[in-house]
């Protein structure tokens, strides 16, 4: 059990603010979050105004923190994507984020948050989008949420897996949108990947854009330290039927010894489960 009824969550986007189109999305989730007997608390900049760019990376930041620092808030949900949660991280103080202990949520462009708290505090972090709970699998998304975060359960968080290449795999995950993971390349924040298992993800992106990340990756050494990688979905890949597909491109490119493992539960489809990044994993036999 994560969390109790009654507590507060913080809500926030570290990544594009919403636009006002938004404005009647964001009702159903405060209401379905409340329904699961939770209170929501909304970052003052929750929206983006006039451009993405009247919020500045400090400012989302500050608010992030806020949430770090008070006590009544016991989980922070992050429900924006886009291009800017990389703008944050200078503006984080993860002293403090490693003194409270306290999971956060985002996916796609908060690859790289989630990615930055494991590698700067050791800290579990947690990659899934809050606003699948009032999106096409609700219910199935709100009984999962519920046993598995209110309750004993851990439905979030299972998920199938099948191995394309070698027999099993075993070590913490890190990852998450390739597209956005590649941002931290040369950073503070890129995670030790030595003994990892890579999991990688998309939502746009076809061929000849899977082809560069994944040679970045093997260019910065990746492939030679991990000790497997899990793919998710790759849902413009799939949508498209294109040629050759992601697993064809991870074995070309990732080299012949390393296992592969596929699942089609994580990613960016509204039925996505949740997957812990700093948690050891073992898939296969």
């Amino acid at each position: 059990m994560m969390l109790r009824r009654q507590d507060k969550v913080g809500i926030v986007c570290c990544s594009n603010g919403l636009s006002d189109s938004a404005r009647p999305a964001v009702m159903p989730l405060e209401n379905a979050l409340k329904e699961l007997g939770l209170k929501p608390v909304f970052s003052r900049y929750l929206y983006a105004g006039s451009s993405v760019f009247d919020r500045t990376g400090r400012q989302r930041a500050g608010e992030l923190m806020e949430f770090y620092r008070n006590p009544g808030i016991r989980a922070v949900f992050d429900i924006s994507g886009g291009d800017l949660a990389n703008e944050v991280l200078t503006n984080l103080d993860f002293q403090v984020i490693r003194e409270h202990l306290k999971p956060f949520f985002g996916y796609s462009n908060l690859t790289v948050i989630v990615n930055a708290v494991f590698q700067q505090t050791g800290r579990k972090s947690y990659l899934y989008q809050v606003r699948n709970l009032v999106m096409d699998h609700s219910e199935e998304q709100k009984k999962n949420f519920k046993d598995s975060l209110l309750g004993n359960g851990n439905g979030l968080f299972q998920f199938r897996t099948r191995l394309i290449r070698g027999t099993s795999m075993e070590g913490m995950v890190v990852g998450g949108n390739i597209r956005c993971l590649l941002k931290l390349a040369g950073t503070p924040f890129w995670p030790d990947m030595q003994d990892k298992i890579l999991f990688l993800e998309s939502r746009g992106g076809e061929v000849p854009q899977m082809v560069t990340y994944l040679n970045q990756l093997k260019q910065i050494g990746v492939f030679e330290q991990v000790n497997g990688i899990l793919l998710g979905t790759f849902t413009a890949m799939e949508a498209g039927g294109c040629l050759p597909r992601m697993e064809e491109l991870v074995k070309n490119t990732a080299g012949p010894g390393i296992p592969i493992a596929k699942t089609e539960e994580i990613g960016h489809g509204t039925d996505s489960k949740c997957l812990i990044i700093g948690k050891k994993y073992r898939f296969g036999v």
